[in-house]
């Protein structure tokens, strides 16, 4: 258990949060529990215990313990800390986009509905959410077209000299030049309330019955207005089916386990209609973890400024069902009730959920079978197989600024959030590629987890065995598998990649246009793009610097004041004698300085 020894005397009873760490100090676990004391002595009692639980506790070197009121509060805690630090034994959920929504501000006379991807307690109404942004827009327009009501800002909607093209093509009554009464505005916003909370139906009946007295009373301009507007709206509404007819807004959770991986697809119901869904997938989990992740997955999607629903239906009862309903009322505003599916309407959205899922699994495990990583194993005689690889390149001028760029390769993506530059301060000055990439092993292993199955280096032997070098000396030797691809002419004295690993003193034999060899030319063309993005620029930062330096009567400490206040030589270029003279200088001396600012445009 890495020298942990586990005295539940030392943990109280109270709700709290609990942070398992490794031996580096890197959080691998964050849990929660009603009693810190009862949930902690269960992780070492040693029965049984899942494979998980065992390979977590054989790694913990130290818990830490935050204390919460209630075990709501504990809930919330631990959704955060979970997305914050993304622990190796947590199941994370990946989704972390806002979805597009549809906001009506009813805090003006003339309200307007716009598309947002937060929701704000300002008195809004929201509908939504959609997955596809496209998709909203495209809804957006169609009801904009259908409905005539006003798409300017605030901004324009009070300083507009006259109506606008929208008013001439029959999509906005103009209400900025008061061509529309509030009363008949608030109409129309009552009609698209209609038609957003599904009441679809009832409103084109009224609108019949309307269209039937306006040509009954001579007023044959208005009925053919509104016999285009009631076809429009058969026309959209034929597109939606009603799943839940009367039931109001609710999301339904499903889940499928495949031989690969599990699947978890959320479905949004409004006002009795699929309106869309959402899917999560997570490689190499089964059925004994559905519990944990269909669990955790409400706090983890639901937060601040998301849409959240009065009703979330499960395939199953959730143990924390109360708590988790508590906690996510908390950012509604309103009571959350999540319950098992029941009766055949309920369990039929869960099947439409778990259908979802299924092929959300398909599709997912489709990508990482034609993923190219899975061909490496083989090809480069790996332990085992590359799901993340790491591939680093040195990037330097003259010896000066030397950086080292890494980018990921994780699941069947390059993992762009995982991008990392070193700046090497142990190689400037040296031009030496073999000190820089042993000085970013250390760095690299002293960042500790995620650990890479396999990092690629773009060298030959010589740089390969400088990171083993590295390695070996910030103690993390073996911790994870070397290849480097170089460049090296041939009999023919023309260029092939070549690969190194480690222990051979020959390259492998990958075949000039493999898929592998392709693939890990395509990573060291990656890195090898993205360390020199940095390196140039910081020689751009380092040649405006100067330049501002160069300035007469500017020092390192006015220079480091326009830095914090302007950020770039263009902003201080508009600089004007009063905001520079708000950072301390004296009238004449800002007057003076504004000037020769202006002149580096």
């Amino acid at each position: 258990m890495a020298g942990f020894s586990f005295d539940p005397k030392n943990y109280p009873t109270s709700p709290g949060v609990y942070l398992m760490k490794n031996a580096t100090g890197r959080i691998v676990y964050v849990g929660k529990a009603k009693s810190l004391r009862a949930r902690l002595s269960s992780y070492f009692r040693g029965t049984d215990q899942s494979p998980k639980t065992r390979a977590l506790v054989s790694v913990i070197a130290a818990i830490d313990t935050l204390l919460t009121g209630s075990e709501k509060e504990a809930l919330l805690l631990e959704a955060s800390l979970i997305k914050k630090h993304k622990p190796r034994y947590n199941i994370v959920l990946r989704d972390d986009k806002s979805y597009v929504l549809f906001k009506l501000d009813k805090s003006t006379a003339y309200p307007r509905l716009t598309m947002t991807r937060r929701v704000v307690a300002d008195g809004s109404v929201y509908y939504g959410p959609f997955t596809s942004a496209a998709s909203a827009r495209a809804t957006w327009r169609e009801l904009t077209r259908i409905f005539a009501i006003r798409k300017c800002s605030d901004a324009s909607f009070a300083n507009r000299a006259r109506p606008c093209l929208y008013h001439h093509i029959g999509q906005c009554g103009a209400p900025c030049k008061g061509l529309v009464s509030p009363e008949e505005y608030a109409a129309v916003v009552r009609q698209v309330e209609a038609f957003l909370t599904g009441r679809s139906r009832e409103l084109i009946a009224n609108l019949e019955k309307e269209m039937r007295e306006a040509a009954s009373a001579l007023r044959f301009e208005r009925a053919a207005g509104l016999r285009d507007l009631i076809r429009a709206m058969r026309d959209t509404v034929e597109s939606q089916a009603a799943v839940l007819p009367g039931m109001g807004d609710l999301d339904a959770l499903g889940y499928h386990v495949s031989e690969r991986g599990l699947a978890a697809s959320l479905v949004f119901v409004r006002q009795g209609r699929v309106l869309d869904r959402t899917n999560f997938y997570w490689p190499r989990l089964g059925e004994a973890d559905a519990l944990e992740a269909l669990s955790g997955l409400p706090a983890q999607f639901y937060g601040p400024g998301r849409f959240i629903p009065p009703r979330l239906i499960t395939p199953f009862a959730l143990p924390d069902a109360s708590a988790i309903g508590e906690a996510l009322a908390v950012h509604r505003g309103a009571a959350v009730k999540i319950a098992a599916a029941r009766g055949a309407q309920e369990k039929g959205l869960i099947e439409i959920a778990g259908a979802n899922a299924r092929e959300a699994a398909r599709e997912r495990e489709r990508k990482l079978g034609a993923d190219p990583a899975s061909l490496l194993q083989p090809a480069l005689r790996l332990a085992r197989e590359a799901r993340r690889i790491e591939t680093v390149d040195i990037s330097h001028l003259g010896g000066g600024g030397v950086v080292a760029g890494m980018v990921v390769y994780e699941d069947g993506r390059l993992k762009t959030e995982d991008y990392r530059h070193y700046k090497l301060e142990r190689a400037e000055g040296s031009s030496d590629d073999y000190l820089a990439l042993a000085a970013w092993a250390v760095r690299r292993a002293q960042s500790g987890e995620p650990w890479p199955d396999l990092v690629l280096i773009d060298g030959g032997k010589g740089q390969l065995a400088a990171v083993e070098r590295g390695l070996a000396e910030a103690g993390a030797a073996g911790r994870f598998e070397l290849a480097a691809i170089v460049k090296e002419s041939h009999a023919a004295a023309a260029l092939e990649d070549k690969i190194y690993r480690p222990g051979r003193k020959n390259p492998l034999t990958l075949k000039p246009g493999s898929p592998e060899l392709l693939f890990l030319q395509h990573l060291r063309d990656t890195a090898h793009r993205f360390a020199l993005s940095r390196q140039r620029r910081s020689r751009k930062a380092a040649a405006l610097k100067s330049q501002v330096l160069d300035i007469q009567g500017v020092g390192p400490k006015t220079a480091r004041l326009l830095w914090d206040r302007f950020g770039s030589v263009e902003a201080m270029a508009q600089a004007t004698t009063e905001e520079l003279t708000a950072l301390g200088l004296r009238p004449k001396q800002a007057a003076n300085l504004a000037a020769k600012l202006a002149a580096l445009e």
